[in-house]
């Protein structure tokens, strides 16, 4: 099986698939699947971009709307990740993960899906620690602050991600995991981002939750974007044993280093996307704790024992089949020919996909049920202690920061503008 690895998207899928199309008709070869490491930007009207953290005047629809409406179909099954500028509120739809459009699918703020007999795992979005033992308090519509943590990374999620035991193929993450520049060619990373040094050496270069999910699940494949270049290593988990080959990967723009097509051994087919059995028993033992507040999520009310998760899972699967749920157009698409419509929906929509996996294994859908105040104004002192809440360092342009002159201004950048 050839799969193709794109780093940040950044909503730019027509060139994405034109530069497959074209490789795949100079190499000979066929492409089974693109996977993308985040900052896709599936945004289906002007509304979407107000959830989409870049500066307006930086905000543009690009070519998703083009896939969701219909008028294109992309030519290759595509899985995505969350990055940190995103269509949070779509993506907050799709919450368990689920079809963004026809052929494209997000695999949820943390999943597992199989493409054939290969398990595909990943994980939304970028460490913050400041929220990181928080819970998905924000609130559609998205405040100044909101937009810019609804996409921080969160121990529930990594929770979840830690439990699964049986072999994950590939893995996917935004922000790199901390400690990784260890494994590669660290002099030729500093040559080309110097202003890197000094995070590498205090450690806070990438993502701690990351790691700790490498060092438990270790694949053989994980693949990141966010820090705008290439870069490899090789992580020996064990001396003689596992190890985990690890690639970065830039954005899409002339001449950087976006794309790289691997070879992967596969069962012989069909390769479809199914939904995955352990995946779906976690999500249905720890559902009942998806924390919607700031505070954590309270383990101790899981108390649904996972092998009945699973053989309950096992039992549905078979009955229904492993089939991902049917896309369906929940927001209104961009049409450039009419200007953006007032009416607008502002709010959260309930998406079917989410609707029919919930009710498929019996679950509450919780997402539908936040409490009403979204604001963390009330942050107890144990979760504010030591935290420094400054959103401003983000609200920068989206370009990446090897773009500006100022070097200066390069020692001072930080990577979630990435």
């Amino acid at each position: 099986m050839r799969i193709a690895v794109e780093g940040c998207m950044h909503g730019d899928l027509d060139n994405v698939y034109a530069t497959l199309l074209h490789l795949q008709e100079v190499q000979n070869i066929k492409i089974d699947l693109l996977l993308c490491c985040g900052d896709f930007q599936a945004v289906r009207n002007e509304k979407d971009l107000e959830s989409l953290n870049v500066p307006p005047k930086y905000r543009s629809m690009n070519s998703f709307w083009k896939y969701y409406s219909g008028e294109k179909v992309a030519p290759f099954p595509t899985i995505f990740i969350g990055g940190n500028h995103e269509a949070s509120n779509y993506l907050w739809e799709l919450y368990y993960g689920g079809w963004a459009a026809p052929q494209i699918y997000f695999l949820g703020f943390a999943g597992v899906i199989k493409f054939g007999n290969i398990r595909i795992g990943g994980l939304s979005g970028i460490y913050k620690s400041h929220h990181y033992n928080m819970g998905h308090y924000e609130k559609l519509p998205y405040n100044q602050r909101d937009i810019r943590s609804i996409y921080h990374v969160r121990e529930y999620d990594v929770h979840k991600l830690l439990q699964i035991e049986d072999p994950i193929d590939i893995f996917l993450s935004h922000d790199w995991p901390v400690g990784i520049t260890d494994g590669g060619d660290l002099k030729a990373l500093l040559r080309q981002k110097p202003f890197f040094e000094q995070e590498i050496q205090e450690g806070t270069l990438g993502s701690k939750p990351a790691a700790e999910l490498l060092g438990k699940l270790r694949p053989p494949y994980w693949f990141s974007a966010h820090l705008h270049c290439k870069f490899a290593a090789l992580v020996q988990h064990e001396k003689g044993g596992h190890s985990t080959k690890f690639l970065a990967l830039d954005k899409c723009l002339p001449g950087r280093k976006f794309l790289q097509v691997i070879e992967i051994e596969s069962g012989p087919g069909p390769h479809e996307l199914q939904l995955d059995e352990e995946w779906l028993a976690i999500t249905t033992k720890y559902n009942a704790v998806l924390p919607l507040t700031i505070r954590s999520a309270n383990y101790n009310n899981a108390h649904l024992d996972i092998e009945q998760c699973r053989q309950f899972v096992r039992n549905k699967l078979r009955a229904r089949g492993p089939r991902p749920f049917e896309f369906v157009q929940t927001a209104p698409c961009y049409n450039p020919s009419q200007p953006v419509a007032d009416g607008l929906f502002h709010g959260f929509y309930k998406n079917p996909q989410t609707e029919g996996l919930l009710q498929f294994l019996e679950l509450e859908h919780l997402l539908n049920k936040m409490p009403e105040s979204r604001e963390p104004a009330a942050i107890p002192a144990s979760f504010a202690s030591g935290c420094s809440f400054d959103y401003d360092i983000e609200d920068i342009p989206i370009d990446d920061v090897d773009d500006v002159d100022d070097t200066d201004d390069l020692k001072e950048a930080d990577p979630e503008d990435a």
